[in-house]
């Protein structure tokens, strides 16, 4: 039987893509639903177009318990994928060890409460890192505190921006978000 996967994502959705593209076909694995806090996300686009359903969920639906996991119920594993909600105890319960993130730093630096996207970036080109990266973690009860899965570098030119510097670890997050989920899923 396949592991059925749901993404959680806020956004236009280049990771979901890139898991979805990874996952298409794929005869262990199938992603069987986007879900997002908003509802122009563009990330529902790309789940029309791969024949995936969708969930639209407000903060009320993500803090009532008994209707979230009921809609969950066919889910194995979720994947944040840009979802920039805090995750309630109750979901990190009922799937334990079976939420990751991805987070566009190399945490535990820049990472917490409104360290997301294009502010993680800048942060780390005002501090003047010579590396940044990726971390991909399993979630729990607070932004980016959970334990770490795995964790790539890249280096930072002293004449990258905070967008040049956004870019290579976008690829890094395409290359790597994909590999890490088969990994945990074959565990």
């Amino acid at each position: 039987m396949k592991k059925r996967i749901a993404i959680f994502a806020s956004g236009k959705g280049s990771n979901a893509k890139a898991i979805i593209d990874y996952f298409k076909n794929n005869e262990t694995v199938a992603i069987t639903m986007i879900a997002s806090n908003n509802p122009n996300a563009g990330v529902l686009e790309i789940a029309r177009q791969n024949n995936i359903d969708t969930f639209i969920f407000s903060k009320e639906d993500l803090q009532n318990e008994d209707f979230f996991l009921k809609k969950l119920s066919n889910v194995d594993f979720i994947v944040l994928a840009g979802f920039l909600w805090l995750i309630p105890s109750f979901l990190v319960k009922q799937f334990p060890n079976r939420i990751i993130n991805i987070h566009p730093a190399l945490l535990p630096k820049y990472g917490g409460k409104g360290m997301y996207g294009m502010r993680v970036h800048e942060a780390v080109h005002q501090a003047k890192e010579t590396e940044s990266g990726i971390t991909i973690h399993f979630v729990n009860e607070h932004y980016d505190e959970g334990t770490y899965i795995f964790q790539q570098k890249v280096t930072i030119d002293a004449d990258d921006t905070p967008q040049s510097i956004a870019n290579k670890v976008l690829k890094l997050e395409h290359e790597f978000y994909p590999l890490c989920i088969q990994n945990l899923l074959n565990k």
